[in-house]
């Protein structure tokens, strides 16, 4: 009997072995039919769709993840997906007075959403920086079109995007570049909505699986997966190249508290999780992982 999951994520490259893996029939062939939706509006976009149940799983990014069962999103991580940094671009607007990061004393942040990425790595720039956060200002904008539009009239405020998604914008004069920033953690893990856990583990197990396995040989047949996202995306190959050398998804089921630790610390220490959140509220229980194992 064939399953049905809904699954979401943001269209980015990272994403490309779920949505190739789904069009090669990887999925199909275990009886399991994975129907994925794009969500522009980033990992708060994301989160709001597994609250309302428009999707049963969600690619997300860990940050966005932890602050939102934090805060009680009906959802636990089942998978650390990308164990590499996100490296994101930290831009304004091409009439921007800025020209470098330091030159920026009070700033005023474009975010897609509050509990974004955007708006949690604002957090940790601020806190590089030593930025004041009480004459930190947020602005949501909804997505990445949103941020353009807002440059228009406020070319000074700053936003935080993926680089590689963003470089046909810098390219093309549209966005000015002052800075990059990456996480300290693991950047994407997998969201599963609380029903799934009840009613379908057994079968969500056996994706995770199936993606832990696709994604290495993803990996290691690199030639053609630069091509692919190449293609893809119209991004240069050359920038593909670099980018998949530094990018290691996870490919193995693990536990994985003690990567999601230095995301939860983090959001602790700048008050924006209870100090008394238990990290083992973040995950399935122990019983999971001894089915992961098996």
């Amino acid at each position: 009997m064939t399953s049905y999951f809904n699954i979401g994520g943001v269209p980015e490259h990272f994403n490309i072995p779920f949505r190739k893996a789904i069009d090669e029939g990887v999925f199909s062939t275990r009886n399991i039919e994975l129907i994925w939706k794009d969500y522009r509006g980033g990992t708060g976009d994301l989160i709001k769709a597994i609250k309302e149940k428009q999707i049963d799983i969600g690619v997300v990014l860990t940050e966005g993840a932890v602050k939102a069962i934090a805060d009680g999103a009906p959802m636990k991580i089942v998978q650390v997906y990308v164990n590499s940094p996100l490296y994101w671009g930290i831009y304004c607007g091409n009439h921007s007075k800025f020209t470098k990061l330091n030159e920026v004393e009070n700033p005023s942040f474009c975010i897609s959403r509050f509990g974004s990425g955007s708006h949690l790595m604002a957090y940790l720039l601020c806190q590089q920086q030593g930025w004041t956060m009480d004459k930190v200002e947020f602005v949501e904008v909804g997505s990445f079109s949103g941020a353009l539009k807002e440059f228009n009239q406020s070319p000074d405020r700053l936003f935080l995007w993926e680089r590689f998604m963003t470089k046909p914008y810098l390219d093309s004069g549209t966005l000015k570049k002052i800075g990059e920033i990456p996480t300290p953690w693991a950047s994407f893990s997998i969201v599963a909505h609380h029903d799934i856990l009840i009613e379908n583990e057994d079968r969500l197990i056996e994706i995770l699986k199936t993606i832990s396995d696709y994604t290495y040989k993803f990996k290691q047949n690199t030639l053609d997966s630069v091509d692919y996202i190449s293609n893809y995306f119209e991004f240069s190959v050359s920038d593909m190249k670099n980018w998949i050398q530094d990018t290691d998804w996870n490919y193995l089921l693990d536990v994985p508290y003690p990567k999601l630790k230095i995301a939860l610390d983090f959001l602790k220490e700048v008050l924006l999780v209870d100090k008394n959140f238990d990290i083992q509220s973040l995950c399935p229980d122990d019983n999971f992982w001894r089915k992961c194992s098996l």
